[in-house]
Formats: C-alpha cells, structure tokens, sequence
C-alpha cells in the first residue's frame, strides 16, 4: 500500500471516529450538566469542588492579562503542577470566553475523549465485539469519579486523556503492517510519513503528558520500554523509533525542565516536596504495603470494584495465554494490556510509596480509574468468554451487567450528592474568606494563608503561601509554627489564614497570644462535620 493510500484510510478512519467521538462528548456533556445542576439546585451555586483549581484560573487569567508565568504579578513562580491545563485554561480568558464555561467545556471535552479512547482501546483489545467497547466507553462515562473531576476545574482528566491517547498511539504502531520485515533503509524511506509521524506524535503527547502532571513520566517510561523491547534485535530501527519518540518528548519537556531549574533549582513544580514534607508523618507511621492497600482501595470506590476480577483475569492472560505468540496483532493486544495495567500499578504505587493521600475522593487515584476500567471491561468481557457456554453463562453474564448497571446508577447520583457539598464547601469557606479580605484588609496588606487558590483568585492581596506551592521557603519548616511565625513576621506579613484544625502546627498556631481572630468563615456544614471553619488571623507582632 502507497503512502497516499495508507493517508487516505487514516483519513476516513478519522472521519468515522469523529461522529463517534461526538456522541461521547454529547453523553459527558449531558453528565456534567447533571452534576452542576445538582449543585445549582443544593446550594444555589456553582463552582469549584478543590481549591486547587483557583490556582490554575489564578495562573492562566495572569498569562492571559500579563503575558508572564505568574501566581501574584511580578513574581514568576514554579508553583503549577500543571502548566499545560493552566495553558489551555488562559485561552479561555484570551478569547473572552466567561472562565466557568470554558473550563466546564473543556472537562466534559476530556470526560468524552476519555470514553472515546476507552472504546478504541477496548475494540482493539476485542476486534469484532463492538458491544463490549460500547460498555468500557459508558463504563468510563458513568464513573462518578470521572464526572466529578470533568466539573472540577482539574486538571485530571486531560491528564487520563493524554495516557490513553499515547497507549492508542503505541497500540497502533504495534499492528501488523507492511513494515514487518522491511529493511531499516526501507524503514527509513519507504514506510512513508505515517509511521514517523505516528511515533513522533507518542513521543509529542507523551511530553503533553509530562506537563500535565511530572507523574506521566512513569507512563512515558513504561512505553519507552515497550518500544525498546519491540525493536530490541534491530537496533537500527531502535535507533530510528527512538529518535522519533526522543525527539517529541523532548520539545516540551526540556523547556519545562529548563523553567522550574531556573526558577526553583529542582525540575519539577514546588508542590511535588511541598506536598511529600507535608504529609511525610505518613510515611512515618504506616508501613508501605499498607499504604498500598490504602490507596488502592480509595481507586476502587464505586462500581469499577466489579470489574476488578476482569481486571486481574486480563493480566493473567496477558501474562501467560499469549505468551509465545509470534502474530504481530497478538502482540499488539498484549502490549496493551501491559500499558494499561502497568500505568494502573505503577501510579497507585508511587503515590502509596510518597505521597499516600486519599482524601476528597481519592482525586490523586483518579488519574488511572479509565486505564483500570478498560481493561476492567476487557477482561470481564474474556473472563465470560471463558466459560462454558450454555444458558448458565447468559445467566451470569445478564446478571453481572445489570449488577454494574444498578451500582454505576447509585454511585452516580452519590457522586452528585458529594459534588455539590464539595462545591458549596469551596464557596463557603475559601471564597467567602477571600472576599471578606477583599473587602476588610488595606490593599497592600500581605497575608500567610495555607490554601491560596480562591484567595489569590479574589482577594487580589500579596501572598505568602503556608503550604509552599510559590513560597518554597516554607518547604523545611511546614510543620513548624513558631518558625513559620517568625518567617511571617520578617516579610512583613499582617495576616494569617488558615483552618484552626487542619494539623497540630496549626492548632498550637491558632493558639498563639499573637494571632487575633477577626473573622471566620462560619460555613454551617463544616461544623456539622465537626471541623472548624477557616479563619483569619490579624499578627499582632513587635517589629524592629
């Protein structure tokens, strides 16, 4: 086949995933809407459920306006986890488009493209069974984790997004082909542009991924090692795949690399040691297979826990049932499975071995949920296979869909419920303070506050951050509140906001003879809970 055919294929083949991607998009717009409209109708508001996600407005509406990488103006910070959403959020502001829309639009676009991938993914694990894509693509749509985080303001599902396409994109470039026993020279100038740009293309998203979030580098590790193996006995095409793949991870990785090195001396954002000195008691007090089994639970709240076995039985079979197949298309399907299991296993692991946290929904797990329900979907699908067949399978099979079915309902209208309360805390507590600062403290006031999202989005005051995401010198000393006092006082801060119950440091600091309360946020539901409501402090130090 001529290049212009194979071009000509790839093309109609893209114009029929087009319609199919507008249905998923249509289907998470129509979830997403749901979600808002429950918070809209519980609290009379919409927003954000993280405060994390005012960083990012913070960041982009500054590049849209400043032109410069900015959390407070004139002062460039390596403080973003994830410069890429915070990029595409600033287009948005550049295009005059209201932020709450634009960002609402984009996490409904990733939810579908997710669930498109899903599918793609899951008809090339199963070629010839299009129900069962069908179901990893609903399955990924109906997750509540995934529709809460496509309205979260988050950068996570662009993250998820990216992982699935570079796992397509490797998926593809494993099929049989021409280029099965081509000669390198014929490799390198025959095979035609599409394969090199297939493989540049990997390497270019696996880069996006990187700047997503630094923990893509274990998906873009866990593909170069696919890559490697594949052309271990042909080193001239390992030179050239490589190359091709080098080449697109670098173009956005070296500069992102080359930015947090200038401006912090570490090559990834602050909140990467802000947040592992944080919470590093935790690694003090639990042994890591706990923590482990900590985290995979949390990525496993939901109806996904039904696919688990699925889940286990495909690795199996990737593992030992295809093991001495020479069929490229074989391969292909075991590559898959690998990619899709082995990002799963590595991200839960890495976040278990450093940073073991698995609060407001397990949102750090969320990253891998429609990687673990692919392949979920895939090997419930071989495991019913598998069995004998007869009206005892149809039975089974019957049975376990409308048992995912009823428990994806439930937990999707649960996740409703836990949006908008998520939403209604943001606005009550993190918004209404940092209006109240707005409104109450002089302009050139500098405030300590532990969550800098909203208050930076509103309060338009300068900032030392307590958690260190732009003010990395509280990184050693982030559990020290007499130390964190004293830094205070030598910037010339005049007020400290913070949650009284957040960790010992800040109990003992709310404490403190120095700190005088003027203002609480007085959110009723925090209190229900049983915590305290963020406060704001005036410092009442002696300065020389």
């Amino acid at each position: 086949m001529s290049s212009a055919d194979k071009g000509t294929t790839i093309f109609h083949r893209f114009r029929r995933s087009d319609r199919k991607l507008l249905f998923w998009v249509i289907v998470a717009a129509l979830l997403g809407g749901v979600y808002l409209l429950h918070a809209w109708v519980a609290h009379g508001l919409m927003g954000f459920p993280l405060d994390d996600a005012w960083i990012h407005q913070t960041y982009a509406r500054n590049l849209s306006t400043l032109g410069r990488w900015v959390f407070q103006p004139g002062e460039v910070s390596a403080g973003s986890t994830a410069p890429l959403w915070s990029i595409l959020l600033a287009l948005g502001y550049r295009l005059g488009i209201p932020h709450m829309a634009w960002t609402y639009g984009l996490g409904v676009l990733a939810l579908g493209v997710n669930a498109w991938l899903a599918a793609g993914l899951s008809g090339r694990l199963l070629p010839g069974r299009p129900f069962a894509a069908w179901l990893a693509g609903m399955a990924c749509l109906a997750q509540w984790q995934l529709v809460w985080a496509a309205v979260s303001g988050m950068e996570t599902l662009l993250f998820s997004g990216l992982g699935l396409g570079l796992i397509r994109l490797i998926a593809d470039g494993e099929q049989p082909s021409e280029e099965e026993g081509k000669t390198c020279g014929e490799l390198e100038e025959g095979v035609g542009q599409i394969p090199r740009l297939r493989y540049f293309l990997a390497g270019l998203v696996g880069g996006l991924l990187v700047l997503t979030r630094p923990e893509g580098l274990l998906l873009l590790g866990l593909v170069a090692l696919c890559l490697v193996f594949r052309a271990r006995h042909r080193l001239r095409r390992l030179a050239v795949v490589g190359g091709l793949f080098g080449t697109g991870v670098a173009l956005p990785v070296l500069p992102y690399l080359a930015f947090h090195f200038a401006i912090s001396g570490h090559p990834f954002p602050n909140t990467l040691y802000a947040k592992q000195q944080e919470y590093r008691v935790m690694l003090e007090l639990y042994p890591l297979g706990q923590r482990w089994l900590t985290v995979v639970q949390a990525a496993l709240v939901g109806g996904q826990v039904l696919l688990l076995p699925g889940f286990l039985f495909a690795i199996g079979h990737a593992l030992f049932a295809v093991r001495g197949h020479t069929d490229a298309s074989v391969r292909a399907r075991r590559t898959v499975m690998f990619l899709l299991a082995g990002w799963w296993f590595a991200h839960l692991t890495l976040y278990a071995w450093q940073l073991p946290l698995t609060y407001q929904h397990g949102r750090y797990q969320m990253p891998v949920v429609a990687a673990f329900v692919t392949l979920g979907v895939v090997g419930s699908v071989m495991l019913c296979d598998a069995l004998r067949p007869g009206r005892a399978r149809r039975i089974m099979a019957r049975t376990a869909l409308a048992a995912c079915a009823v428990i994806y309902l439930v937990f999707l209208g649960l996740g409703a419920r836990a949006y908008a309360q998520d939403v209604g805390f943001i606005e009550g507590e993190m918004v209404v303070t940092a209006h109240w600062l707005a409104a109450h403290t002089p302009q050139d006031s500098l405030i300590a506050v532990h969550d800098i999202g909203a208050v930076g989005y509103f309060a338009g005051r300068r900032l030392i951050d307590l958690a260190g995401l732009i003010t990395p010198e509280v990184i050693p000393i982030i559990d020290d509140e007499t130390a964190l006092l004293r830094f205070i006082e030598s910037q010339g801060g005049s007020y400290v906001v913070f949650f009284p119950d957040w960790s010992p440091a800040y109990r003992r600091m709310a404490q403190d003879a120095r700190l005088e309360a003027v203002f609480s946020s007085g959110y009723a539901w925090t209190r229900t809970q049983g915590r305290e409501n963020m406060t704001v402090y005036r410092l009442r130090l002696n300065r020389p």
